[in-house]
């Protein structure tokens, strides 16, 4: 009998467990990174602006297909901070050709056991994860990303229309 009341508490024990796992990631606000020309990028840095992390990897068709959206949405809001992390990093010069022959033209990190360590790995990709102002994750997803939903999320949608 006691076995039986376990198995049915189990589901809201996995869902709060789940919910505060959600919650340290949310608060994991800090990040160091050096991007593929060294140059470095703290979340500390950019406080006042949005931040977009995209996780992507070559072989991740999904992951290729929105490159081009989080491209252009990048070169409409200069005010938006984009980085890319590269999860499949361990040829770098075959990544950042790849990452030139499809367009990903902002901010490319390649994924190492320390950028692991700081932002976690994500459990599939593509994933992008986005850091309001004050340094708040406001969105961490897993699956394809759009222009529009960077711009809904950033609250930045008609800022940059009409300059570029």
């Amino acid at each position: 009998m006691k076995s039986t009341a376990f198995v049915r508490a189990l589901p809201r024990v996995l869902l709060s467990v789940a919910a505060l796992a959600l919650a340290f990631n949310a608060s994991a606000t800090a990040f160091d990174l050096r991007d593929t020309t060294g140059k470095e990028h703290r979340l500390a840095d950019y406080k006042g602006r949005y931040v977009v992390v995209n996780f992507w990897a070559t072989w991740c068709v999904p992951c290729v297909q929105e490159i081009p959206e989080i491209s252009a949405f990048q070169k409409a809001h200069k005010d938006v901070v984009v980085i890319g992390i590269a999860m499949d990093a361990e040829n770098p010069a075959k990544v950042k050709q790849f990452a030139t022959k499809v367009g990903h033209d902002y901010t490319l990190v390649l994924s190492d056991d320390n950028v692991e360590d700081q932002m976690g790995t994500p459990h599939a990709l593509p994933a992008t994860r986005i850091y309001d102002p004050t340094g708040k994750v406001v969105y961490d997803r897993v699956g394809r990303v759009t222009k529009k939903v960077l711009e809904d999320t950033t609250k930045t949608a008609g800022a940059k229309a009409g300059s570029a």
